[in-house]
């Protein structure tokens, strides 16, 4: 087992956009595994892009059944390489946070159901239907993808609020 360690904001990684995995081989594979990895072996997270391992690839693990309450209906172990998102649909603003942003969590709007497609580890073609909190999941880590963090999606200060273990319960960033 690989755990690495995550890249954290402010590295130029996390803003850059990653570019396409193509051909999946031996490396593309162990990036997955590692990721995989990284993703199991840190606490309270169900997803990781390339680009918080410091990989400038289009590359994600994602997993929502780890949840103490996962949801119903999940996609269990999802890992894609050159994901995109086809359809989203509806909307709603909920809390998120983020490995690469550990200091804080966000209020985000986001589609409420999306249809992605990707290419597996084993280089075999996946369309994946998901909705609820495993959408925006799915969604997180494609916004990695394009360079984007939770933080570029708030839409005021008052929806960035302090990680509850670093700081009181509830306060707001100043």
């Amino acid at each position: 087992m690989t755990v690495r360690p995550v890249v954290r904001y402010p590295n130029r990684v996390l803003k850059g956009l990653a570019g396409p995995v193509g051909a999946v081989g031996d490396r593309e594979r162990q990036l997955a595994t590692d990721l995989v990895d990284t993703m199991y072996g840190s606490p309270g997270c169900v997803g990781l892009a390339a680009p918080q391992l410091g990989v400038a690839s289009r590359a994600f693990a994602l997993d929502v059944s780890v949840m103490k309450k996962p949801p119903e209906g999940n996609h269990g172990l999802v890992v894609l390489f050159d994901p995109e998102l086809i359809i989203a649909t509806g909307s709603d603003r909920k809390r998120e946070g983020c490995m690469s942003v550990p200091d804080y969590t966000c209020d985000v709007r986001r589609a409420i159901s999306v249809v992605v497609r990707g290419i597996t580890p084993d280089g075999v073609p996946r369309v994946i239907e998901a909705g609820g909190f495993e959408a925006r999941a799915f969604q997180h880590e494609l916004d990695h993808l394009d360079g984007l963090l939770i933080l570029d999606r708030v839409a005021a200060k008052a929806d960035v609020f302090a990680r509850k273990r670093y700081a009181d319960k509830g306060k707001h960033l100043k």
